[in-house]
């Protein structure tokens, strides 16, 4: 299993002033430094970095159950994250873990709330249901987009 950032190029469209998936223009900001993953390097944004607030809509097209939320990017070209280990970015103690299907719906029964530590084994449990073709991993208090997480 491999956790996958946001494509870069959908990344580099932002950072260019892009418009987020309301259409919207992506908010310049300053990282406090604590709290704000960025979903391409799959790193914290350093204190005193620039980044980027946005609407992201993590699926291919609209649909019911393709969720929109905020996002953090670092403002400057990062380097994609992407690895088989749990990402620097997944600070919290517990996350929503949830598995979707080829057609980019839920599959019911398959989210729940997961100690950070115990994401990658329930993870791949989740890719092992035929019915699930990836995951996505959540913010256990917000439900914004963290990572997906591919075979």
């Amino acid at each position: 299993m491999r956790f996958e950032p946001i494509p870069t190029d959908v990344v580099r469209a932002y950072q260019a002033g892009g418009p987020d998936a309301n259409g919207q223009v992506p908010e310049q900001a300053v990282s406090d430094g604590g709290g704000n993953p960025c979903r391409h390097c799959l790193k914290m944004i350093p204190e005193g970095a620039g980044m980027l607030v946005l609407a992201h809509r993590p699926f291919p097209a609209p649909q019911p159950y393709a969720e929109v939320g905020p996002i953090f990017l670092c403002a400057d070209a990062c380097e994609a994250g992407g690895e088989a280990a749990l990402p620097e970015m997944l600070a919290s103690p517990d996350y929503i873990v949830r598995g979707y299907g080829a057609d980019d719906r839920i599959v019911y029964g398959t989210g729940g709330v997961v100690a950070t530590r115990a994401i990658p084994a329930r993870a791949g449990e989740l890719l092992d249901d035929p019915r699930v073709a990836y995951v996505h991993v959540r913010s256990a208090r917000n439900n914004c987009f963290q990572v997906r997480i591919d075979r």
